[in-house]
């Protein structure tokens, strides 16, 4: 079954680069972002997880919680990591999760129900597996992203993705597109043009269901 927005992401205990998880537990309640990749020690992917890692203070600043995922083992992640601290020039201090028998990649829907690993795999063989998911305090789905193995993901739009996300539910306002910190938000259809003065004081009226304003200070 297909994993939706604001579903509760599935639960699970697995092995990790720092010991067994239990995921609900590890959530504890925070923001978290679970990035999965087809096969560690592949080019594209050691980028991006240096990516993360040279984010480490971006997603302490927003109380957020990283998480890899690979269908490759734990030896081969503590290895890998060796790598990708070379690549990012500083230590990646976030788990991989070992995810050797698929269970983690079938339930957020990366792999079908069916699928195997064959002997002598390559990375062809789990190619789905390049998603990206961002999960709130409630254990639901907020935001998920999918890219090709030629195509490396974009954190800095995944930071910016975050931010819309955290700005949203702590302010109950829409993000526009390419929105960034600082710029104006969206007030709700459903807020009265009364209620927006209230809250907002000023705010612009651009068509009659989009209106934009600053966030208080």
């Amino acid at each position: 079954m297909a994993l939706r927005i604001n579903d509760t992401v599935p639960n699970f205990t697995a092995d990790t680069d720092h010991g067994a998880i239990d995921f609900h537990q590890w959530l504890d309640g925070k923001w978290a972002i679970l990035f999965s990749h087809p096969k560690d020690f592949t080019p594209v992917c050691t980028t991006e997880f240096g990516a993360v890692a040279q984010l480490a203070d971006e997603w302490a600043k927003r109380d957020t919680k990283v998480i890899g995922v690979s269908v490759d083992g734990v030896e081969d992640h503590k290895k890998w990591k060796n790598d990708i601290e070379k690549v990012a020039g500083t230590s990646a201090g976030f788990p991989i999760i070992a995810d050797e028998d698929l269970a983690v990649s079938k339930a957020f829907d990366m792999l079908p129900a069916e699928a195997y690993l064959p002997d002598g795999r390559t990375p062809n063989d789990s190619a789905t597996v390049r998603s990206v998911f961002i999960i709130g305090p409630d254990a639901q789905l907020k935001l998920s992203m999918t890219y090709p193995m030629t195509v490396g993901r974009n954190f800095a739009e995944v930071l910016r993705a975050l931010d819309g996300l955290q700005t949203s539910a702590n302010n109950g306002v829409a993000i526009p597109a390419n929105w960034q910190v600082g710029q104006d938000v969206i007030i709700p259809a459903t807020v009265s043009n009364e209620d927006a003065v209230a809250k907002f004081g000023e705010f612009e009226t651009i068509l009659p269901y989009l209106r934009k304003a600053q966030l208080p200070k």
